[in-house]
C-alpha cells in the first residue's frame, strides 16, 4: 500500500502543502498567495493574518490529499519564511504575529543601538544576526505600543512552528529557524535568554528547540482534515530544509535558491561571522554545520510585479498556448543578447546586513527604439540581475569563509525554465546543476518528515537516496567575460542609486529597521 509524507510551507508569497511519496516523487500540491496585512498608521508593518491563513493552509491541504486516504501518509512537517514570528498566551493561542521583512520596529533598533553601544555587533558575533530582521527590536515596539498584548505572550515561535503547533498542540522550535530569530547561539544551537534580560525583554517565553526530524507529537487538530494516527515533526527554516532538499548536507556544499527572495548559501563547519557584518550566518539542519547567507531581496515579488503589471499581452498569449506566462517570457528573452542592450535593473543591492537598505526600484538606459528595448529585454535583464546579486553575495562570502563555490546547485521557481541557469552559470563562470525536483524547500521538509516517521535514517542519508538530477549549465567563457563588464557598470550604477535615496530624491525600495 502507497504510503506518504507532507509537507506543508508557509512562505512569503503564498502557503502551500505538498505530499511525497516515500521515494520523493511529488504526487500532488495545493496552492494558494496569501497578502501580509499593513497595520493602520503603522508605516512598513507587515502583519501575519495567523486566522486566515491557518483556513488557507487547510484548504492547500485538502487539495493536496483529496485523491488519497489521509491515513496512508504517514508524517508531516513544515517550513517557512524565516524571521516571521508568532506570539501566543498561556492557553497556547495566537494573540500577535508579523511576516518575515515586517520592518516597523526602526525607531526600537536605533534605542537599542544608542542605549547599548556595541550591542549589535555583540549578539552578531554570537548569533550571526543583525537586529534588521531580528525578533527583539520587534517585541520592544510591542512592548511600547501594544503593552496589553504584551503583557499576554507566554510563548514565542517562528512560522513553521506555528503550523506544527496548529496541527499538534506543541509548541516548540528547531535551530534552523529560531536562529534567524537573533536571540541564538550558533554554537550551542539553543536560544540565549540573557539576550532578551539585557534589554529588558521577557526572558521565559522561548519554547523547547527539537533538532529537524525530531517527532513532537501527532495529529490532533480536525480542520486540517488529517489522520489522528499522523506524527507531527519538527521542520526547519525555508532556506535550510531547501538545502538539504537539493543535497547540500556537507561542508562547503554551494546553492542559490530562487524564489520571492533569492538565497545564497555555503555549507562551513565553523560557525565564524565576518568582521563587516555583511552577511549572515545560520544555522542549518544538520547538526554541527553552519551557514553563510546572501540574499537577493524581492527577486521573486519584482518577477511578480512585472509580469502582472506590464505583460498582460503575454499573459492572454501563455494562457492561449496552455503555457506559464514566465515559460513565453524566456522564451521571448532568449533572443535578447547578452546584457540586455545595456539596460540596467536597479532593485536589490548585494547584501550588506549590517547596513541594508536598497535603492529605488528603476531600470536604467532604456532607449526608445521599440525593436530593442521592450518586455523580452527588460525581462531578461531581470534575470541577469538577480544572477548578478547572486555572484557579488557568493563572492563575498567566499572571502570570509574561504570556501569557493566549484559548482552551484540552483533550485526554486526560477530554476524551472532553460535560461535563467544558463544566464547564471555565464555570470558566475561556474557550472550549474538542476536536480528533478525543483520545489527543494518541500522536499527537504518531506524528508524530515521521513526521519520522524522512520523512513531515512538521517537528513544526509534522504538527501543520498532522494536527490536526482535533471539538468545542469556550463558557463559560456565569452558571456563570461562580457558579464564582468556589465557587473562592474551594475556596481557604479548601483552606488549612484544609493546616493539619490541619502540626498532624499528617490525613495529606498526596502530599508532595515534602524537606518
Amino acid at each position: 500500500m502507497q504510503k506518504y509524507l507532507l509537507a506543508i510551507d508557509a512562505g512569503t508569497g503564498s502557503g502551500r502543502a505538498v505530499l511525497f511519496d516515500l521515494d520523493g516523487n511529488q504526487i500532488a500540491v495545493g496552492q494558494e498567495e496569501w497578502v501580509h496585512i499593513t497595520e493602520e498608521g503603522v508605516p512598513d508593518s507587515m502583519g501575519f493574518d495567523y486566522e486566515k491563513n491557518w483556513h488557507l493552509l487547510c484548504r492547500c491541504i485538502h487539495k493536496a490529499t483529496s485523491t488519497i486516504n489521509v491515513k496512508d501518509i504517514l508524517a508531516v512537517s513544515a517550513t517557512s519564511m524565516r524571521e516571521g514570528i508568532v506570539l501566543y498566551d498561556k492557553e497556547g493561542r495566537e494573540i500577535w504575529a508579523v511576516a518575515n521583512v515586517d520592518a516597523r520596529a526602526s525607531r526600537e533598533v536605533k534605542a537599542l543601538k544608542e542605549k547599548f553601544p556595541g550591542i549589535e555587533e555583540a549578539f552578531y558575533a554570537q548569533s550571526g544576526q543583525t537586529f534588521a530582521l531580528g525578533a527583539l527590536p520587534r517585541l520592544l515596539w510591542l512592548k511600547e505600543h501594544h503593552r496589553d498584548i504584551y503583557e499576554k505572550v507566554d510563548k514565542v515561535s517562528m512560522i513553521s512552528d506555528w503550523v506544527l503547533a496548529k496541527l499538534s498542540g506543541v509548541i516548540a522550535s528547531d535551530p534552523s529557524n529560531a536562529g534567524t530569530a537573533g536571540i541564538f547561539s550558533l554554537k550551542e544551537r539553543n536560544w540565549v535568554r540573557d539576550m532578551a534580560e539585557q534589554v529588558d525583554i521577557k526572558a521565559d517565553i522561548f519554547p523547547p528547540v527539537y533538532e529537524s526530524g525530531t517527532v513532537i507529537g501527532s495529529v490532533i487538530d480536525k480542520t486540517s482534515g488529517l489522520h489522528e494516527d499522523t506524527k507531527v515533526v519538527m521542520g526547519g527554516g525555508d532556506v535550510q530544509l531547501g538545502s538539504a532538499g537539493l543535497g547540500i548536507v556537507k561542508e562547503g556544499g554551494v546553492a542559490v535558491l530562487g524564489g520571492t527572495f533569492w538565497q545564497q548559501i555555503v555549507n562551513m563547519r565553523d560557525p565564524k561571522v565576518p568582521s563587516d557584518m555583511r552577511i549572515r550566518v545560520n544555522p542549518h539542519v544538520i547538526k554541527g554545520v553552519s551557514q553563510a547567507e546572501g540574499i537577493t531581496f524581492f527577486s521573486g515579488l519584482v518577477m511578480r510585479w512585472f509580469r502582472d503589471a506590464l505583460c498582460a499581452k503575454q499573459k492572454e498569449i501563455a494562457a492561449q498556448r496552455s503555457i506559464d506566462t514566465y515559460a513565453l517570457l524566456e522564451e521571448m528573452a532568449s533572443d535578447v543578447p547578452v546584457g540586455s542592450y545595456g539596460i540596467l535593473p536597479i532593485f536589490s543591492d548585494v547584501m550588506k546586513y549590517g547596513k541594508w537598505y536598497h535603492a529605488s526600484p528603476s531600470f536604467l538606459n532604456l532607449g526608445i527604439d521599440p525593436s530593442l528595448y521592450n518586455i523580452a529585454s527588460m525581462f531578461r535583464s531581470l534575470e541577469e540581475n538577480a544572477a548578478i546579486v547572486s555572484a557579488e553575495n557568493l563572492d563575498n562570502i567566499a572571502t570570509f569563509s574561504g570556501i569557493e563555490a566549484q559548482e552551484i546547485v540552483f533550485a526554486g521557481g526560477a530554476s524551472k525554465g532553460f535560461l535563467w541557469g544558463q544566464i547564471l552559470a555565464d555570470v558566475t563562470g561556474k557550472r550549474v546543476k538542476v536536480p528533478k525536483v525543483k520545489e527543494a524547500t518541500a522536499l527537504g521538509c518531506a524528508m524530515a518528515a521521513g526521519v520522524g516517521a522512520g523512513i531515512y535514517e538521517s537528513l544526509e542519508s534522504a538527501a543520498e537516496k532522494l536527490v536526482v538530477w535533471e539538468k545542469e549549465f556550463i558557463p559560456n567563457q565569452e558571456a563570461h567575460l562580457a558579464y564582468k563588464e556589465v557587473r562592474n557598470r551594475w556596481r557604479r550604477a548601483y552606488a549612484s542609486q544609493l546616493q539619490l535615496v541619502d540626498e532624499g530624491v528617490t525613495l529606498s525600495m526596502w530599508k532595515a529597521p534602524g537606518l
